[in-house]
C-alpha cells in the first residue's frame, strides 16, 4: 500500500478506531516477528494513522472553549480555546 493510500484510507477512521489501529501496528512492530518489506509498509500505515489522529485532536481542540471570567473572577460566560 502506498503512503498516499495509506493517507486516504484512514481519513474516514473515528478517532477510536484509529488509535486501536496504531497500537495493533504497534504491538506487531515491537514483537518483531514482521518482515522488513512488512514492517515498512505497516510502519507507513502507523505514520498516516498518527497523522489523522493528531488533525482529529486539532479540530477537537479548536472547539472546546475555555470559561472567561471578568475582574472579580467571576465566569462571564465561554469562549473558543485559541481566541
Amino acid at each position: 500500500m502506498s503512503t498516499d493510500a495509506a493517507v486516504a484510507d484512514v481519513s474516514a477512521y473515528s478517532f477510536e478506531k484509529a488509535v486501536a489501529e496504531l497500537e495493533t501496528i504497534v504491538q506487531r512492530l515491537e514483537r518483531g516477528d514482521v518482515a522488513l518489506e512488512e514492517s515498512i509498509a505497516i510502519y507507513e500505515r502507523g505514520e498516516a494513522l498518527k497523522k489523522h489522529c493528531e488533525t482529529l485532536l486539532s479540530a477537537a481542540e479548536g472547539r472546546i472553549e475555555k470559561i472567561r471570567l471578568d475582574r472579580a473572577g467571576k465566569p462571564q460566560g465561554t469562549e473558543p480555546l485559541d481566541g
